[in-house]
């Protein structure tokens, strides 16, 4: 079952890598909404505080790292990378 757990855990937290690579590549976020990325943040913090007392490592893992994601998805959304001026983006 631990190892049922571990791949549920790591198939699971590596969900949102797409996401926050793109939002790496493109310097925003444009696309999430503000409110989703919100509650999914209070939703990881509350069940990693929720999870950490029962030394459940793979859930642990799994909420600890969703949030590296999600923190990384979250500065794109709030500070994205403006073009500087007098740069036209699709100019080649």
């Amino acid at each position: 079952m631990i190892i049922i757990g571990w791949i549920g855990a790591i198939s699971f937290s590596i969900c949102g890598i797409p996401q926050a690579w793109m939002c790496f590549k493109n310097k925003h976020a444009d696309g999430m909404s503000m409110y989703y990325l919100l509650l999914w943040l209070i939703g990881e913090i509350c069940t990693i505080v929720y999870v950490v007392p029962t030394g459940n490592m793979p859930l642990i893992s799994n909420y600890i790292f969703n949030l590296v994601v999600l923190l990384i998805i979250l500065r794109y959304k709030i500070w994205p990378k403006s073009e500087p001026e007098g740069t036209n983006k699709y100019q080649k």
